[in-house]
């Protein structure tokens, strides 16, 4: 995790939106689905957890929601004008935001502690080895 005390801040590639986090990420997952393959158009989507109320928007973000491989409705964040992937969240946790690591202007503040939904990771991609990997969505902490 980031031990900074610095806002997260980040956009999309035109400048059209930007955002800022006052707030720690809950987590940091690279989710290897097939879902979030095809929404990043890469590999992986390395996501950063942050509440929902933490995030500050300036712009007009696009959504676009799809049943995910959990089963939930998965809605994604995204720009209208040149397509940049935001962030999404899941109706299984509404009230978090999973910020794409790529749209940060920091990408450096990203390591990712866990790695999600192995099972749909393409076997061309590397998965470092004593990084915590699950075949789908680990168990949420009690």
């Amino acid at each position: 995790m980031s031990t900074t005390n610095e806002a997260l801040t980040g956009g999309c590639l035109c400048g059209a939106i930007r955002y800022e986090v006052k707030a720690e990420p809950l987590m940091m997952a690279s989710c290897h689905c097939r879902d979030c393959q095809k929404a990043t158009g890469a590999a992986y989507f390395p996501a950063l957890a942050v509440p929902a109320a933490a995030l500050r928007v300036q712009g007009e973000p696009k959504t676009f929601a799809v049943k995910g491989e959990s089963g939930n409705t998965v809605t994604r964040a995204f720009c209208g004008r040149c397509g940049s992937t935001l962030w999404g969240w899941s109706a299984a946790m509404p009230d978090g935001r999973s910020l794409s690591a790529t749209s940060l202007d920091d990408p450096r503040r990203f390591t990712p502690a866990v790695h999600i939904f192995t099972a749909s990771a393409q076997p061309w991609d590397y998965l470092p080895p004593g990084a915590p990997q699950f075949e789908r969505m680990p168990p949420r902490p009690a």
